[in-house]
């Protein structure tokens, strides 16, 4: 295979991925690289990359954090791995919690858990448990493309129904609005929230940034059909990136406040562990022009560095660069009339379900 080759070929295995690279996971004993010495021939188009889903064993649903940053201590997760393929992903280094790379084997090598839903009964049964609102989708998205067949979250949303329990949604695709028959009665009881994330209006930007994601278009117009049922819709403008999609966040809060978006949020940029590599090799792939000034803008609002975890800045930055995304984010939403940053969701009509539900209530 000639040089010139080489990339258009690398780059034909990935097509319609985020990652531009595969890096070993930080435990890993030894790295490796996928090198050509001239002699590989190309592969047929059906050695493309596929997704793979692997069926996960797990023992509990529910994590619990005590992170002062985050408005939830609690939250479920039904897959690992994203095939969205968010290049920014802050849960991509989780998978090297598994012996796989936060790169594309995070978007391609995914892990369901089939039996979240009677978990989750086990788990609000107990006799100790109490009701606090839980997040879904904190760290991949519960409406990534394989939840069309396998709809583990939708047995989730089912079980916590049945139990008048309250959670919120976060996502960035419109196949929310299939289990539309399940929020909209539990909106009426003030028990669901959807958080929808929209990164950018621009097309041609959003599918560089998150490839297997739906539109903008489509995440607005969901926002408007949730608003319409009655389901309070919160817009995400994250994450925001500086010399990226900054320029947008007045459009983006301005389409989702016509769609009815009752509230707004927004986080900045974060990379941590292997996510700074992964990012900036895309950033110089994709956007070679302004790689530089974008990366040299992220360190300023992280004290220099690619990252910083700290407590209290880690989800907006810190500096002058930060402090003005912070400004223009307030003004926005007080002239959208944008008056809550979080949805207080009601915990009071709980009803713990049966654990066993061959089993008839004796009342």
């Amino acid at each position: 295979m000639s040089d010139n080759q080489i990339i258009p070929y690398i780059k034909s295995l990935r097509r319609g991925r985020g990652a531009t690279i595969n890096p070993m996971g930080r435990f890993e004993p030894e790295q490796r690289d996928r090198t050509f010495d001239g002699w590989t021939e190309p592969e047929p188009r059906e050695k493309r990359l596929r997704t793979t889903v692997t069926m996960e064993k797990a023992k509990s649903v529910i994590s619990r954090n005590i992170s002062p940053d985050l408005p939830f201590e609690r939250s479920i997760n039904a897959y690992r791995g994203c095939e969205h393929g968010c290049i920014y992903c802050f849960a991509r280094p989780t998978h090297a919690f598994v012996n796989l790379s936060p790169g594309l084997d995070f978007e391609s090598r995914l892990f369901a858990k089939p039996d979240a839903a009677d978990l989750l009964t086990k788990e609000l049964s107990r006799p100790t448990y109490s009701c606090r609102p839980i997040a879904l989708g904190t760290n991949t998205d519960p409406y990534q493309p394989i939840e069309r067949d396998l709809k583990i979250t939708r047995d989730i949303l089912t079980v916590l129904a049945e139990a008048k329990h309250p959670f919120s949604i976060t996502t960035k695709s419109s196949l929310v609005l299939r289990d539309l028959d399940i929020l909209t009665p539990l909106a009426k009881d003030n028990l669901v929230s959807v958080g929808m994330s929209v990164t950018s209006l621009d097309n041609r930007l959003s599918r560089a940034m998150e490839p297997r994601a739906c539109s903008p278009q489509k995440r607005i117009a969901a926002i408007r059909e949730l608003s319409e049922a009655g389901v309070p819709t919160i817009v995400q403008v994250a994450p925001v990136i500086p010399a990226l999609n900054d320029p947008e966040m007045e459009d983006i809060l301005e389409a989702a406040k016509e769609a009815g978006a009752v509230s707004a949020i927004y986080l900045l940029l974060r990379l941590p562990g292997e996510v700074a590599e992964l990012f900036e090799n895309w950033l110089i792939e994709t956007f070679p022009d302004r790689a530089s000034r974008v990366m040299k803008l992220v360190r300023s609002t992280r004290g220099g560095k690619n990252y910083e975890a700290a407590f209290g800045t880690r989800m907006v930055g810190r500096g002058p660069y930060a402090a003005l995304i912070n400004q223009r984010f307030k003004l926005a939403c007080r002239h959208l009339g944008f008056t809550r940053s979080k949805y207080d969701l009601a915990t009071d009509l709980f009803q713990k379900p049966n654990p066993d539900r061959r089993q008839m209530s004796l009342f």
